[in-house]
C-alpha cells in the first residue's frame, strides 16, 4: 500500500492516521472530537488511580462519584481518513499520529 497521494493542486500528501491518545496528557476538552466528522474518538472516564473507568455517553456521567477527569480515547482508528484536523485542534498536542505506509492495525481494543 502506498501513502503518498496527490493533491488538486498536483502537491504530494500522505495521509497520518491517528493511532493513540496520551491519557496523561490529555485533558479531555474534547476538540479533537468536535472537529472529527468520523467519530474516531471518544470521552472516557478515569478515576483516582488514573484507571479508565468507562466511556462518559450522557453529559453528567460521574460513575458512581469515582469520575475524577476525562480524556479522548481512539476508539473506532479504522475509521481515521488522516486528515490532520484532531492534531490541528489540540491543546496539548497529545495525540500520536502515523503515516499511511507505517500504520497497522494491530487488533488494538479499546478499553470497555
Amino acid at each position: 500500500m502506498t501513502g503518498s497521494f496527490t493533491t488538486r493542486d498536483g502537491s504530494s500528501w500522505v495521509p497520518k492516521y491517528l493511532v493513540a491518545v496520551d491519557g496523561a496528557t490529555c485533558i479531555g476538552c474534547g476538540r479533537c472530537f468536535k472537529v472529527c466528522s468520523r467519530e474516531v474518538m471518544r470521552l472516557y472516564g478515569v478515576d483516582e488511580a488514573g484507571e479508565i473507568i468507562g466511556a462518559c455517553d450522557e453529559e453528567d456521567e460521574d460513575f458512581d462519584g469515582n469520575l475524577n477527569r476525562m480524556i479522548m480515547v481512539v476508539d473506532h482508528p479504522g475509521r481515521c481518513i488522516g486528515c490532520g484536523a484532531c492534531s490541528r485542534v489540540c491543546a496539548k498536542n497529545c495525540q500520536t499520529h502515523v503515516e499511511a505506509d507505517n500504520a497497522v492495525d494491530n487488533g488494538t481494543e479499546k478499553p470497555e
